[in-house]
Protein backbone atom coordinates (compact mmCIF):
# COMPACT_ATOMS: atom_id res chain seq x y z
CA UNK A 1 0.00 0.00 0.00
CA UNK A 2 2.95 2.41 -0.19
CA UNK A 3 6.35 3.46 -2.07
CA UNK A 4 9.12 4.86 -0.47
CA UNK A 5 12.66 5.41 -1.78
CA UNK A 6 16.06 5.56 0.82
CA UNK A 7 19.12 7.34 0.05
CA UNK A 8 22.86 8.12 1.09
CA UNK A 9 24.83 10.76 -0.34
CA UNK A 10 28.62 10.17 0.03
CA UNK A 11 29.53 13.66 -0.30
CA UNK A 12 27.61 15.33 2.46
CA UNK A 13 27.13 12.02 4.54
CA UNK A 14 23.55 12.57 4.90
CA UNK A 15 20.57 9.84 4.00
CA UNK A 16 17.05 10.88 3.94
CA UNK A 17 13.79 8.66 3.31
CA UNK A 18 10.41 9.33 1.83
CA UNK A 19 7.04 7.57 1.92
CA UNK A 20 3.93 8.12 0.69
CA UNK A 21 0.69 5.50 0.39
CA UNK A 22 -2.92 5.27 -0.18
CA UNK A 23 -3.52 5.34 3.97
CA UNK A 24 -2.73 7.04 6.70
CA UNK A 25 0.41 8.06 8.49
CA UNK A 26 3.02 6.42 6.40
CA UNK A 27 5.66 8.19 8.07
CA UNK A 28 5.04 6.77 11.43
CA UNK A 29 4.47 3.71 9.89
CA UNK A 30 7.06 3.31 7.61
CA UNK A 31 10.14 5.45 8.40
CA UNK A 32 13.23 4.81 11.09
CA UNK A 33 16.52 5.76 11.52
CA UNK A 34 19.01 8.22 12.74
CA UNK A 35 22.83 8.78 10.96
CA UNK A 36 24.34 6.48 13.27
CA UNK A 37 22.72 3.30 12.13
CA UNK A 38 21.10 4.28 8.99
CA UNK A 39 17.56 4.15 7.73
CA UNK A 40 14.76 1.68 7.07
CA UNK A 41 11.06 1.48 5.23
CA UNK A 42 9.36 -0.91 6.47
CA UNK A 43 5.63 -1.79 5.04
CA UNK A 44 3.09 -4.15 3.52
CA UNK A 45 -0.42 -5.33 3.91
CA UNK A 46 0.47 -6.41 7.51
CA UNK A 47 3.49 -3.52 8.55
CA UNK A 48 5.91 -4.78 11.22
CA UNK A 49 7.79 -1.57 12.92
CA UNK A 50 9.89 -4.00 14.74
CA UNK A 51 11.41 -4.51 11.63
CA UNK A 52 12.75 -1.40 10.87
CA UNK A 53 13.92 -0.85 14.13
CA UNK A 54 15.30 -4.29 14.44
CA UNK A 55 17.41 -3.61 11.17
CA UNK A 56 18.96 -0.39 12.68
CA UNK A 57 20.02 -2.06 15.91
CA UNK A 58 21.58 -4.86 13.85
CA UNK A 59 23.70 -1.67 11.49
CA UNK A 60 24.22 0.14 14.58
CA UNK A 61 26.09 -3.06 16.09
CA UNK A 62 27.90 -3.16 12.62
CA UNK A 63 25.75 -5.83 10.72
CA UNK A 64 25.34 -5.18 6.89
CA UNK A 65 21.90 -3.85 5.72
CA UNK A 66 21.38 -7.31 3.91
CA UNK A 67 22.94 -8.99 6.44
CA UNK A 68 20.27 -7.17 9.14
CA UNK A 69 17.34 -7.69 6.31
CA UNK A 70 17.60 -11.48 6.65
CA UNK A 71 17.98 -11.55 9.79
CA UNK A 72 14.69 -9.72 10.70
CA UNK A 73 12.80 -11.38 7.92
CA UNK A 74 14.18 -14.76 8.02
CA UNK A 75 12.99 -15.49 11.70
CA UNK A 76 9.24 -13.62 11.11
CA UNK A 77 6.46 -16.04 9.80
CA UNK A 78 4.60 -13.54 8.67
CA UNK A 79 7.05 -12.63 6.43
CA UNK A 80 4.95 -12.80 3.10
CA UNK A 81 2.55 -10.28 4.06
CA UNK A 82 5.53 -7.76 4.42
CA UNK A 83 8.42 -5.57 3.01
CA UNK A 84 11.52 -4.26 4.24
CA UNK A 85 14.25 -1.98 2.66
CA UNK A 86 17.33 -0.91 4.82
CA UNK A 87 20.13 1.72 4.11
CA UNK A 88 23.26 0.67 6.19
CA UNK A 89 25.58 4.06 7.61
CA UNK A 90 28.28 2.71 4.83
CA UNK A 91 25.78 3.32 2.40
CA UNK A 92 25.10 -0.29 0.76
CA UNK A 93 21.26 -1.45 0.89
CA UNK A 94 18.94 -4.50 1.07
CA UNK A 95 15.02 -5.05 0.62
CA UNK A 96 13.04 -7.73 1.06
CA UNK A 97 9.51 -7.99 -0.56
CA UNK A 98 7.06 -10.60 0.82
CA UNK A 99 5.62 -13.63 -1.82
CA UNK A 100 2.00 -12.26 -0.73
CA UNK A 101 2.18 -8.37 -1.27
CA UNK A 102 -0.59 -7.18 -3.53
CA UNK A 103 0.78 -6.36 -6.90
CA UNK A 104 2.46 -4.79 -8.03
CA UNK A 105 5.10 -5.10 -5.58
CA UNK A 106 8.86 -5.32 -5.91
CA UNK A 107 12.17 -3.32 -5.40
CA UNK A 108 14.20 -1.48 -7.67
CA UNK A 109 17.83 -0.05 -5.88
CA UNK A 110 21.19 1.73 -7.40
CA UNK A 111 24.45 2.95 -5.71
CA UNK A 112 23.19 3.99 -2.22
CA UNK A 113 19.43 4.09 -2.51
CA UNK A 114 16.65 1.76 -2.71
CA UNK A 115 13.04 2.14 -3.55
CA UNK A 116 10.29 -0.28 -2.68
CA UNK A 117 6.58 -0.46 -3.17
CA UNK A 118 3.62 -2.63 -2.97
CA UNK A 119 -0.12 -2.24 -4.16
CA UNK A 120 2.02 0.29 -7.06
CA UNK A 121 -0.03 1.17 -10.31
CA UNK A 122 2.56 -0.73 -12.72
CA UNK A 123 6.01 -1.59 -12.89
CA UNK A 124 7.98 2.11 -13.94
CA UNK A 125 7.26 3.65 -10.19
CA UNK A 126 9.90 2.10 -8.38
CA UNK A 127 12.54 3.04 -11.54
CA UNK A 128 10.44 6.69 -11.43
CA UNK A 129 11.74 7.18 -8.50
CA UNK A 130 15.49 6.46 -8.35
CA UNK A 131 15.71 7.88 -11.99
CA UNK A 132 13.79 11.14 -10.61
CA UNK A 133 16.50 11.45 -7.63
CA UNK A 134 19.24 10.85 -9.34
CA UNK A 135 18.25 13.63 -11.72
CA UNK A 136 17.02 16.41 -9.60
CA UNK A 137 19.45 18.74 -8.14
CA UNK A 138 19.70 20.54 -5.08
CA UNK A 139 19.78 19.16 -1.44
CA UNK A 140 18.32 15.52 -0.31
CA UNK A 141 14.89 16.97 0.82
CA UNK A 142 14.30 18.45 -2.70
CA UNK A 143 15.79 15.28 -4.31
CA UNK A 144 13.56 12.98 -2.02
CA UNK A 145 10.34 15.01 -2.67
CA UNK A 146 11.25 14.57 -6.55
CA UNK A 147 10.97 11.21 -6.52
CA UNK A 148 7.82 11.42 -4.80
CA UNK A 149 5.99 13.40 -7.59
CA UNK A 150 7.61 11.29 -10.03
CA UNK A 151 5.83 7.90 -8.33
CA UNK A 152 3.12 9.58 -8.69
CA UNK A 153 3.27 10.28 -11.80
CA UNK A 154 3.89 7.28 -12.76
CA UNK A 155 0.97 6.12 -11.33
CA UNK A 156 1.74 5.50 -7.65
CA UNK A 157 -0.45 3.43 -5.10
CA UNK A 158 -3.44 2.52 -7.46
CA UNK A 159 -6.01 3.71 -4.19
CA UNK A 160 -4.37 7.29 -4.43
CA UNK A 161 -2.48 9.14 -1.94
CA UNK A 162 -3.62 10.21 1.61
CA UNK A 163 -0.42 10.33 3.55
CA UNK A 164 3.26 11.10 2.76
CA UNK A 165 6.54 11.68 4.92
CA UNK A 166 10.33 13.00 4.53
CA UNK A 167 13.03 11.67 7.18
CA UNK A 168 16.52 13.51 6.27
CA UNK A 169 19.57 12.74 9.07
CA UNK A 170 22.97 13.60 9.48
CA UNK A 171 26.01 14.08 12.35
CA UNK A 172 26.37 17.52 11.18
CA UNK A 173 22.58 18.35 11.37
CA UNK A 174 19.42 18.20 13.88
CA UNK A 175 16.97 15.36 12.03
CA UNK A 176 14.41 16.39 9.75
CA UNK A 177 10.79 14.86 10.59
CA UNK A 178 7.80 16.04 8.07
CA UNK A 179 4.80 14.35 8.12
CA UNK A 180 1.68 14.71 5.97
CA UNK A 181 -0.68 11.92 8.31
CA UNK A 182 -3.43 12.87 6.11
CA UNK A 183 -4.96 14.59 3.15
CA UNK A 184 -7.82 13.66 0.99
CA UNK A 185 -6.28 15.31 -2.18
CA UNK A 186 -2.62 15.94 -2.52
CA UNK A 187 -0.14 14.16 0.79
CA UNK A 188 2.87 15.07 -1.62
CA UNK A 189 1.57 19.09 -2.09
CA UNK A 190 1.36 19.74 1.68
CA UNK A 191 4.16 17.72 2.60
CA UNK A 192 6.11 20.02 -0.16
CA UNK A 193 4.58 23.15 1.36
CA UNK A 194 5.93 22.28 5.22
CA UNK A 195 9.10 21.46 3.60
CA UNK A 196 9.35 24.96 2.38
CA UNK A 197 8.19 26.45 5.71
CA UNK A 198 10.63 24.54 7.27
CA UNK A 199 12.99 25.62 5.35
CA UNK A 200 11.79 29.27 5.97
CA UNK A 201 13.03 32.05 8.36
CA UNK A 202 13.02 31.81 11.49
CA UNK A 203 12.65 28.37 11.65
CA UNK A 204 15.01 27.33 9.59
CA UNK A 205 18.23 29.60 11.80
CA UNK A 206 16.89 28.01 14.93
CA UNK A 207 17.59 24.62 13.63
CA UNK A 208 21.02 25.85 13.53
CA UNK A 209 21.70 26.10 16.79
CA UNK A 210 20.23 22.93 18.32
CA UNK A 211 22.34 19.72 19.45
CA UNK A 212 23.44 17.40 16.53
CA UNK A 213 25.88 14.19 16.56
CA UNK A 214 28.74 15.96 15.88
CA UNK A 215 27.92 19.08 18.23
CA UNK A 216 26.10 17.68 20.96
CA UNK A 217 26.53 20.82 23.68
CA UNK A 218 25.62 23.17 21.37
CA UNK A 219 23.18 25.86 23.16
CA UNK A 220 20.91 28.17 21.78
CA UNK A 221 23.70 30.86 19.72
CA UNK A 222 25.01 27.76 18.33
CA UNK A 223 28.39 27.64 19.73
CA UNK A 224 29.50 24.39 21.53
CA UNK A 225 28.96 24.56 25.40
CA UNK A 226 32.41 23.32 27.19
Amino acid sequence: MTFSLLAHDPKTGIYGGAAATGSLCVGGWVLRGDAESGLTASQGTSPSTLWGTGALTLMREGKTAVEAVHAVTSADPGRDHRQLAALEPQGGTAAFTGSQSVDYAGEAASDGIVATGNMLSNTDVLPAMIAAFTQTAGEMPDRLLAALRAAKTSGGDFRGLKSAALLVVSRHAPPLTLRIDLHPDDPIGALEHLHSQAMSEPYHSWTKMVPTLDNPTRDGTGEAVA
